[in-house]
């Protein structure tokens, strides 16, 4: 058991399972490539971001189930199934996703684009021009940097990459050697694009495009001088792509995670995914090569990886078929006041992303790297991207000789070979670099700045619900808190001292942190709102965040809905709780919110008898996130902030009626729809808060 419920008594009947709810959410994020009024090309990114979730979904969750199925554990979670039966399940549900998936693709938006002079040409549709064009493309571009193996005894089964395009080949005849072995496999380097566009000239469309798998499917024979292909099918495999780096082997961990980067691709096979044309034999032959049964082999009507289609919005040039543009709004202190440092004195100010630019934290670092009454700069770093400026201004802190420490999570998934990169970069220019504590993730958001002002330090700091990544600040929503409250600072500096140094956790003043106090003071939080409840007082909960999965707190939940508190949870993703449930839950709502931009900030906010405590945080309601990762949620101190947060990040979304759906007693979901004025808690705040 989790460290959380080992001593609960847990009902099942109380809990939805975390895997078949996360594929929920795939199905309402599926809903929004399915919606006519998102705009078309949009519909298209949607419908691949389903593409790209299932594939970690499986590199993570299904190989996790797979591991235990194969180590023959019988543990029972919350919910009260078995890893095989959970397996079952998920499979089940994973075939009806992909099936709907490629019946939207091929009945509803490809038709749709090709009405709009976006086509994908079918290759038994190709014209005289056509073949020539992409047969000397072949020969030019895609046949150079192939390389077909023949499997005989001296040609065994290749490596096969995670998630890469191959193709299975079947064959018949005799080859120049007197060889008959009946099949070939051709991979598809990763160097060779994977739609190609033709000219307008011999497509008469706006923009057509072909498939490589056509590209290679039409002339695969070239490869096989003399032979006969009987049949040549995509295939491609997915991996446990999970890393382990064990904690008692371990010396210095860097170098042990770039070895096990290299194997990442090469991990278990857990997916196999083939074109539906596929024959058994060639499939089942595949399955066995991967050490997989029937019930992971997925045939797909269309390319069997549609992630790749994900380019074609950003390559086509029509406005008129993407959202709007949108630009972000500046907090209106920052826009009357040149000098950060004066505005962040003069009060807390609060930043909204994406619909408030993610500019002033980019320019503190900037100006705590030029300012020389700047000694220090700290900051942690979960996820930052391969090209960061704000990796660059730290660099440059540190170049002008100030004290500059990043704490870098070298474990942040699929995030990890970029960390090692600016790990190297950073020491490179005198950053003192240290990877947190092992064992625990170290995910909150810090960021602090010491300057020296009038014989005193003073402390800046930003704290924030969201990666220290100008790319995602466009896309997620995430508040961001900047202060220059002593309190605040003294308990940031004390985690600091924690993350680099040694020694037993000193009390914090204001922050609630986890490993050690996040989960209690949320957990406590709740239950005095029962007990306000009880004493028949009005008692009101509103939280936000991700997920909502760690049983203690459920449990707390369901306790003060029994005791009449008023719970209003927004939920974008996996939720284990089941509201609406009499004499358990009858007041308790679950709201996800799925629109343009990707629901990220954690909000809790306790009525607590008319004082409102609104916390913000880094960390969602997860037992990975309270016992086995490094958190902070702070509080709102100024009351103008406050206010803010609840009318921003909390109103909008629980009077949501476009976008909005709403948790059933069963796990499933049910969309609202409007009556009356449509209410969309996006549009209202790229309305009150982006640029005039």
């Amino acid at each position: 058991m989790n460290r959380s419920s080992k001593n609960l008594e847990i009902d099942p009947v109380q809990f939805i399972n975390r895997e078949l709810s996360l594929l929920r959410f795939q199905r309402r994020v599926l809903s929004q490539a399915a919606d006519p009024s998102v705009p078309l090309l949009e519909r298209l990114r949607f419908l691949c971001i389903v593409s790209s979730n299932l594939d970690e979904f499986f590199e993570i969750r299904v190989s996790g189930i797979k591991e235990q199925i194969r180590l023959g554990s019988r543990r029972v979670a919350s919910d009260g199934l078995t890893p095989k039966e959970l397996f079952l399940q998920v499979s089940q549900a994973v075939h009806e996703i992909i099936s709907e998936q490629y019946a939207l693709l091929n009945d509803s938006i490809l038709p749709a684009l090709a009405r709009e002079g976006i086509v994908f040409i079918r290759r038994g549709t190709w014209s005289p021009e056509q073949q020539a064009w992409i047969q000397a493309y072949f020969q030019d571009h895609v046949m150079p940097v192939l390389t077909p193996i023949g499997l005989d005894p001296a040609h065994p089964f290749p490596r096969v990459l995670n998630k890469s395009l191959n193709f299975a080949v079947e064959l018949e005849g005799l080859d120049a050697f007197g060889r008959d072995s009946g099949a070939a496999i051709v991979q598809a380097p990763r160097a060779l694009p994977r739609v190609i566009e033709l000219p307008r000239e011999i497509t008469g469309v706006e923009h057509g495009f072909v498939f490589l798998s056509s590209v290679l499917h039409a002339h695969v024979g070239d490869l096989f001088s003399g032979m006969n292909v009987l049949g040549c099918y995509q295939f491609r495999v997915t991996r446990n792509s999970d890393l382990f780096v064990d904690e008692e082997e371990v010396k210095d961990l860097r170098a042990s995670l770039k070895g096990e980067l290299q194997q990442r691709h090469f991990g278990d096979g857990v997916r196999l995914e083939v074109a539906d044309n596929c024959s058994v034999s060639m499939s089942d032959f595949l399955l066995h090569q991967f050490n997989l049964s029937p019930s992971d082999l997925y045939r797909t009507p269309g390319i069997v990886n549609l992630v790749r289609l994900m380019q074609i919005p950003d390559r086509v040039d029509r406005p008129d078929l993407k959202f709007p543009p949108f630009v972000p709004g500046q907090p209106k202190v920052l826009e009357q006041r040149c000098d950060i440092f004066e505005a962040i004195r003069k009060q807390d100010i609060l930043l909204h992303h994406p619909f408030q630019s993610f500019e002033p934290v980019i320019n503190l670092l900037k100006a705590g790297a030029e300012d020389p009454q700047v000694l220090a700069i700290k900051m942690t770093v979960y996820r930052t991207g391969t090209d960061s400026v704000l990796m660059q201004q730290l660099m440059r802190a540190a170049q002008k000789g100030k004290e500059v420490t990043v704490v870098l999570e070298l474990m942040a998934r699929f995030d990890e070979e970029a960390n090692i990169a600016w790990a190297a970069k950073l020491e490179d220019v005198g950053v003192h670099v240290v990877y947190g504590v092992f064992g625990y993730k170290t995910h909150a958001k810090l960021l602090m700045l010491v300057r020296r002002e009038d014989d005193r330090l003073r402390r800046y700091v930003h704290l924030g619900t969201g990666n220290y990544h100008p790319g995602t600040t466009r896309f997620y929503t995430d508040f961001g808190l900047l202060t220059a409250n002593d309190e605040m600072g003294a308990d940031v500096a004390e985690i600091f001292k924690q993350l680099t140094g040694l020694g037993t956790a000193s009390a914090l003043k204001h922050l609630w942190q986890a490993p050690f106090t996040l989960q209690a003071n949320v957990v406590e939080a709740i239950q005095a709102e029962a007990a306000i409840a009880a004493a028949g007082r009005p008692a009101k909960i509103m939280a936000k965040m991700n997920a909502l999965l760690e049983p203690e707190t459920i449990l707390a939940l369901y306790e003060a809905s029994k005791a009449g508190v008023q719970v209003d949870l927004i939920v974008r993703g996996p939720c284990a709780l089941r509201p609406g449930v009499p004499g358990l839950s009858e007041n308790i709502r679950v709201r996800s919110i799925v629109g343009r931009f990707l629901e990220h900030h954690r909000i809790f906010h306790f009525h607590a008898d008319g004082e409102d405590k609104v916390y913000l945080s880094s960390a969602d309601w997860m037992d990975r996130n309270f016992f086995r990762r490094i958190e902070v949620a702070f509080p709102l101190l100024d009351n103008k902030v406050k206010r803010r947060v609840i009318k921003e990040g909390l109103r909008p979304y629980i009077g949501d009626n476009c976008q909005a759906w709403e948790m059933l007693p069963d796990g499933k979901y049910r969309r609202r729809s409007p009556r009356g004025t449509r209410r969309s808690a996006q549009a209202i705040l790229m309305q009150e808060l982006g640029a005039r």
